[in-house]
């Protein structure tokens, strides 16, 4: 994982409390996970309904990883840690 960062954008819309809880998760696993290795764009599709056409946006909250690729999605508020980590490809550290 030398030198990869993570592009991940979030698709919310509004603060709900649904989205609120998905980027709190997703802040979280970033941090335990991909420590300065990592950048979050929060997209509001109720003040931005044009950019979900753009990564194909169907249900909200997405995550989507714009890079490294593939272009992944992951549907929901990321409170299955184990699912995100593999959607995002990243290999959980070890516990030690």
């Amino acid at each position: 994982m030398v030198g990869k960062t993570y592009e991940l954008r979030l698709y919310v819309a509004g603060k709900t409390t649904k989205s609120v809880v998905a980027l709190e998760n997703l802040k979280k696993i970033c941090e335990d996970h991909l420590a300065g290795k990592y950048s979050i764009e929060v997209v509001d599709l109720l003040e931005k309904p044009q950019l979900a056409e753009g990564d194909q946006i169907l249900a909200i909250p997405t995550l989507v990883k714009k890079v490294p690729e593939p272009v992944r999605k992951i549907i929901g508020d990321l409170s299955n840690v184990e699912k995100v980590l593999v959607g995002l490809d990243i290999r959980p550290k070890p516990v030690v």
